[in-house]
């Protein structure tokens, strides 16, 4: 089993204060680390959680405000200063390239080990090993992304009854058949996986909005996740200001996660106006009782389910 962890990184709006740090999101899937926004301070925050930065393979950024991207020159240097080899790939919106070669052309530092930059839109779906990264352009005063993480079907559970009744001996050839591989009998029969499994099994699901004001669209884009991480910048109080903004309060967020029947709502950019996240959290579990602010650093295991 591949473990799927969430750790927030950073959960404050526009300016870190004390407790929090800028908007930074890391899902560790097995040795993998994919990074989600990259604010000023997240290497700081790498060396204050137990993640290590160097395996770090991909940064998805959401969109161009300052909070969300000015950490990568100082994370990239530091890579290098730990004599990183491998390739770090960088994704965002229309946009990227220029911004990472700018961010790049910076002081003095060149890196000797390859950025590659990709420029994504509205509808891609990327493939990569054990799993797709899905792109939507939601609502924000700038052009900005949401992604949806998604594992790819597992195999069904293994049916030993099934497999005792049709010869096959306890030991390798069960493994062979959960990975998905035929195997031969020493009659000669043929076993295929599907006469021992059962249906494929959904893999998790984690979708994180990225800045935006409430959009139907999340609403299909989230449905059945496991996790969705929301824009939750402001309380029901300030939902004005949050539309001026383009932004979400943590109410509206929650109706997002109710209607998409996610199991569980984070809440993040939050306002540095609040002190205390109660109010936050408050607001939400008005509609979605499972609404939570998480605390940066916090660290949250996604099971798979039986």
């Amino acid at each position: 089993m591949t473990q799927l962890k969430i750790i927030f990184l950073g959960t404050s709006g526009s300016w870190p204060t004390i407790t929090r740090n800028v908007s930074s999101v890391a899902v560790k899937r097995g040795s993998e680390i994919i990074l989600f926004d990259c604010g000023e301070g997240t290497q700081r925050q790498f060396q204050k959680s137990n993640l290590s930065y160097m395996q770090i393979s991909k940064i998805f950024i959401t969109h161009f405000h300052g909070d969300h991207f000015l950490g990568i020159p100082g994370l990239i240097q530091t890579m290098q200063l730990n004599d990183r080899e491998k390739p770090l790939h960088v994704y965002g919106p229309h946009g990227m390239d220029k911004l990472v070669s700018q961010l790049l052309s910076l002081g003095y530092f060149k890196p000797s080990y390859k950025i590659v930059t990709h420029e994504i839109n509205d509808g891609d779906a990327l493939d990569f090993e054990g799993y797709t990264i899905c792109v939507l352009e939601v609502r924000h005063n700038v052009p900005a992304l949401a992604y949806c993480i998604e594992e790819k079907k597992r195999p069904g559970k293994f049916n030993k009854s099934k497999a005792l009744e049709l010869g096959i001996p306890e030991g390798p050839m069960y493994s062979k058949l959960q990975r998905g591989r035929s195997i031969t009998l020493d009659n000669g029969k043929k076993i295929n996986p599907s006469m021992v499994l059962g249906p494929p099994r959904k893999g998790r699901k984690i979708v994180i909005s990225g800045d935006t004001i409430p959009y139907e669209k999340i609403i299909n884009f989230s449905k059945r996740a496991d996790i969705l991480i929301h824009d939750g910048t402001f309380d029901s109080e300030l939902k004005d200001i949050a539309g001026d903004y383009g932004h979400s309060t943590a109410f509206q967020a929650a109706e997002i996660a109710k209607k998409a029947k996610v199991e569980k709502l984070f809440l993040t950019h939050i306002s540095p106006r609040y002190l205390d996240h109660r109010v936050i959290e408050n607001d939400a579990r008005k509609v979605f009782k499972n609404s939570f602010v998480p605390k940066d650093l916090q660290e949250h295991e996604v099971k798979l389910k039986k």
